[in-house]
């Protein structure tokens, strides 16, 4: 069990009266990147066998889907380069200020694949030009989900962080189910000619408008209390404190680091199953080796009305963990991959859409118990000084070395072994890891982050937190920077 140490005080002063309406603008401003980022998502992931014909078309269909995975994976690979980057800086300069940076980096690789010619235009440019703009993507969206965490967990009141934190996975998962729905309607109103000439494009230039309006909210918010808190204690040294000194203060937290990595792959293993994997694996795997399975346009349909599904239940979990704590959701979800694993992935393939919809279901609920706790939970494993920069280190990692890679092994390990259980034990062993680490966890509900003094919403509370004129704060022992946030 990871062990938070010593306990510091703060003065009633100290205390931090949120502003509700500073902080739904705080919120809208994080979602709204990953809105960005997850329908760059959906459209890749819906438009994999256009992208495939466009990029790959001479290519055997096997070579081509692989290729076109590992188009999508290789984004992942850099994102760790990115959290290295942009989480330390967000330590340094602000989180608002790396948020918007970020938010246009992603808008523009994004618009950037819908401008690229097609190989029969160009030859091989056109996969390489693809490469470079997944490259974009991937590199900033290291500096995105760590830092709009840490953002929303700096805003928010202590008691009501699980709800609030929920917010930011439903961006993630309206950004996707706008991408799909967008691919399904030009899938389906516009012939196979025009999708393969020009129609596949138009998803991708919405990214663009999307981003600019992610970076006027971020650019109207002050940077969160916590951190201007922190600069105003700084002193001169810990100012100009290197990248390389972060860093190591970073790592020295490694038990920290490693719970985190756990929890996201936990957590990011079933998402990218479930989004990325699971609609080649009903159209095309399954039916391969069974016969029958789902059209395109009915499986793009059942992951739309999942996906719709889940986004009701992100902030209803979101706000039971503010009330039973973040750890019995999570547990629930990781004890439910090792049981339902196999049940889902074989109701999923069953043939029929009902039977689809089920296996698809399963594992979506399973999904959201870490969804809707873990941009709660997450951020109080470090420390404020260091936590956009741990967070986006943890995060990345985990991401780039099993989450974005999901799909590629998973097909791999289908097409090598002919068993069509691999998605289920992948899962299995996900929820065994996500197990330990969520025994391993401490219980963050209603405490305060550390290092930043609690956060209430009404002046009416701090009288219930405070005994002498001083509330305790969990703090680690000999954390660097742990200090009070008087605002």
């Amino acid at each position: 069990m990871i062990q938070l140490g010593d306990e510091q005080q703060w003065t009633a002063d100290e205390v931090t009266v949120t502003d509700n309406s500073t902080v739904r603008r705080a919120i809208g401003a994080a979602a709204i990147g990953n809105i960005t980022e997850w329908y760059d998502f959906g459209v890749y992931a819906y438009f994999e066998p256009t992208i495939q014909k466009v990029f790959f078309d001479d290519l055997p269909k096997t070579t081509g889907t692989i290729l076109t995975f590992g188009l999508f994976a290789v984004a992942f690979l850099v994102r760790p380069f990115g959290g290295l980057f942009f989480g330390p800086l967000a330590d340094r300069i602000g989180r608002n200020k790396v948020l918007a940076t970020t938010m246009i980096m992603m808008a523009a690789g994004t618009f950037v694949i819908g401008v690229i010619p097609s190989e029969s235009s160009i030859g091989l440019w056109a996969p390489f030009m693809l490469l470079v703009a997944r490259l974009i993507q991937g590199f900033s969206t290291g500096g995105e989900y760590g830092n709009a965490m840490t953002f929303i967990a700096e805003y928010a009141p202590d008691r009501k962080r699980g709800f609030l934190g929920s917010w930011l996975e439903f961006g993630t998962f309206t950004g996707y189910l706008l991408g799909a729905t967008l691919v399904t309607v030009a899938g389906g109103v516009l012939s196979e000619h025009q999708l393969l000439t020009w129609g596949w494009r138009i998803p991708f230039f919405v990214a663009l408008p999307l981003g600019l309006i992610g970076v006027y909210l971020r650019s109207r918010l002050a940077d969160t209390p916590a951190y201007a808190a922190m600069e105003a204690k700084a002193d001169k040294e810990e100012k100009e404190r290197s990248t390389g000194g972060e860093l190591g203060a970073i790592f020295k937290l490694w038990p920290s680091l490693l719970v985190c990595v756990a929890l996201v792959l936990a957590w990011n293993i079933p998402n990218y199953m479930l989004t990325s994997y699971m609609p080649t694996y009903l159209t095309t795997t399954a039916p391969d080796k069974t016969g029958g399975g789902l059209s395109d346009l009915t499986s793009q349909i059942l992951q739309i009305v999942v996906i719709a599904v889940l986004l009701v239940f992100i902030p209803m979990f979101g706000r039971l963990s503010d009330r039973i704590g973040r750890k019995p959701i999570a547990l629930t979800g990781a004890i439910g991959l090792i049981v339902l694993s196999l049940p889902a992935v074989v109701l999923a393939r069953a043939g029929s859409s009902i039977s689809s919809f089920l296996g698809l279901l399963i594992m979506g609920l399973l999904l959201i118990c870490f969804s809707s706790t873990m941009p709660s939970t997450l951020p109080s494993l470090f420390p404020t000084p260091l936590r956009a920069g741990g967070l986006s280190i943890g995060f990345n990692v985990a991401i780039s070395l099993f989450g974005g890679t999901t799909a590629l092994v998973v097909g791999a390990l289908v097409s090598a072994t002919g068993d069509l259980d691999w998605p289920a034990y992948y899962l299995i062993a996900t929820g065994v890891i996500g197990a330990v680490a969520v025994y391993l966890l401490p219980e963050s509900n209603a405490r305060h982050l550390w290092g930043s003094a609690p956060a209430v919403e009404e002046r009416s509370e701090i009288k219930g937190l405070v005994e002498d004129d001083e509330v305790p704060v969990l703090a680690a022992a000999g954390s660097p920077g742990a200090g009070g946030s008087a605002v």
